[in-house]
């Protein structure tokens, strides 16, 4: 099933992000963290890709294979271009297709310094446009609430957002962000701009000060004073930054569902721990 549809048939939609463990040994014992998050019934699971490489692109799809295969969880797998020539990309459409996964999240990929662009694919818009021609895959896209970090500002980044629906993207999920203002400010510039696919909330429970400092130096999110009050309170004491993180971020979501927001995508940063709390936070409000 294409992840649209699953829009179609309900609302809100609530989904999570794995990624794929770098050691072998973890990766081994991915099932238990996918045998706890499966439990929980999100409507779909994605798995990240990595820099570049086709052993990171193999674990994406071993990874998206078990959620789908073992648990009945409808996968989405994560596929960058920008080192990637379309030959890669065909046989990376084909491996997919064999193991039964009908969805993909298209995106650009952050620049390699050590591995060199091959110039097929500039723009994750260039990568949709070519997975649609080339296949039946369900694609959704990223966008970013306060603006691509590469973007001239806000509005241009909405317009270039509006190319990846019209050459093929289904569904958008937003990157992070801790001001829910920010992301209704968001939505109604793609209203305007008349982007009509589902657009998914993008929701990180924040349990590490160094990890979300580092995050949001990525991906150019901005931190609310109130949000940086319970960092710079409880940096030092990882079980109240763990309380405080999960509570700062359910009460953005239930902000959310109470919004009537498409769906919550929760960055769960491989911690079945943080997904269990906040399901169990948001379970009479979906």
């Amino acid at each position: 099933m294409h992840i649209a549809q699953i829009f179609a048939q309900k609302k809100p939609v609530i989904s999570f992000e794995i990624f794929p463990p770098k050691r072998d040994e973890a990766l081994r014992n991915i099932d238990s963290t996918l045998e706890i998050l499966t439990d929980l019934k999100p409507d779909f699971i994605s798995v990240t890709f990595g820099a570049g490489g086709s052993v990171t692109n193999s674990k994406t799809v071993e990874i998206a294979d078990k959620i789908k295969r073992n648990y009945g969880i409808e996968s989405v797998a994560h596929l960058t271009c920008l080192n990637y020539s379309k030959a890669e990309i065909l046989e990376m459409i084909a491996d997919l297709k064999a193991h039964d996964i009908n969805n993909i999240l298209a995106l650009r990929g952050d620049h390699n310094p050590n591995l060199e662009p091959k110039n097929d694919f500039k723009h994750a818009s260039d990568l949709i446009e070519f997975v649609k021609a080339h296949s039946d895959l369900g694609i959704s896209a990223a966008c970013y609430p306060e603006g691509h970090p590469e973007a001239k500002d806000l509005s241009s980044d909405v317009v270039n957002l509006k190319h990846k629906v019209d050459v093929g993207a289904q569904h958008l999920v937003s990157q992070l962000f801790f001001d829910n203002e920010l992301f209704f400010k968001f939505l109604e510039l793609c209203h305007a701009a008349s982007i009509s696919v589902p657009i998914e909330a993008g929701i990180m429970p924040v349990i590490n000060k160094a990890q979300i400092e580092r995050m949001v130096t990525l991906c150019g999110a901005s931190l609310p004073l109130k949000f940086r009050r319970i960092l710079d309170k409880y940096a030092d004491n990882p079980e109240a930054l763990f309380d405080a993180g999960i509570a700062y971020a359910t009460s953005q979501i239930i902000d959310l569902l109470a919004s009537g927001v498409d769906g919550i995508h929760i960055y769960t940063m491989n911690n079945p721990k943080v997904a269990m709390k906040i399901c169990e936070s948001i379970k009479n409000v979906i």
